[in-house]
């Protein structure tokens, strides 16, 4: 199949293997679950009531005080007690293999480039820093918001020039995810990031 350079009017030709793919949600959903999974720190820990400082002395005798019958001031019904189903660390991260993580990426561009979602351009060279250059580019493009610009390599310039404008992002093929991908209503890639992607994805 091709796609469109929209800057030089022009056709890059691309395999159907990446980017004709049937959307599987199903693939996709346990991916991106599995991806947001696999960021959790699981640093979070809780203290039973066996792990609670004090507590082992009976606060008052079994019978004859009215009061209900209590063995420790540790007791998850008590205030400063220990915690019945106490948290502790984890690894919270879920097995996918490479085949249905690159599945997953491959059904994700097949379905932007029919939603077109997906845009692409020849280069996106920057001469300066600066960011009024890159947002005439973007606007030449119709591309202002909530945009993931995806290159083969950062080029200073364009980072610099990106950085400011409000809800878009630039980042190398090296740093492609699932979650990059569906976070941003578009995608701008340049040619050569769309043959890494291709190289990655075989």
């Amino acid at each position: 199949m091709q796609l469109n350079l929209v800057d030089t009017k022009q056709f890059l030709e691309v395999s159907d293997n990446t980017f004709g793919q049937t959307y599987n949600e199903a693939l996709v959903h346990q991916v991106v679950t599995a991806y947001l999974a696999g960021a959790r720190a699981g640093t979070h820990a809780q203290k039973t009531r066996a792990e609670v400082r004090g507590g082992g002395k009976k606060p008052w005798k079994q019978k004859g005080s009215g009061r209900a019958r209590a063995g420790t001031i540790r007791s998850p019904l008590w205030r400063s007690g220990g915690i019945i189903f106490a948290a502790k660390p984890r690894d919270y991260s879920q097995k996918v293999n490479k085949k249905m993580y690159r599945g997953a990426i491959r059904s994700i561009l097949s379905e932007l480039v029919r939603i077109n979602g997906l845009t692409v351009v020849d280069s996106l060279d920057i001469s300066e820093a600066k960011t009024k250059i890159m947002m005439e580019k973007l606007n030449k493009l119709n591309l202002k918001h909530h945009l993931l610009v995806i290159v083969d390599e950062i080029d200073i310039n364009l980072y610099l020039a990106v950085r400011n404008i409000p809800n878009v992002e630039v980042i190398d093929v090296r740093s492609l995810d699932p979650i990059s991908l569906m976070k941003y209503e578009h995608i701008l890639m340049t040619a050569k990031a769309v043959k890494q992607v291709e190289e990655q994805l075989a």
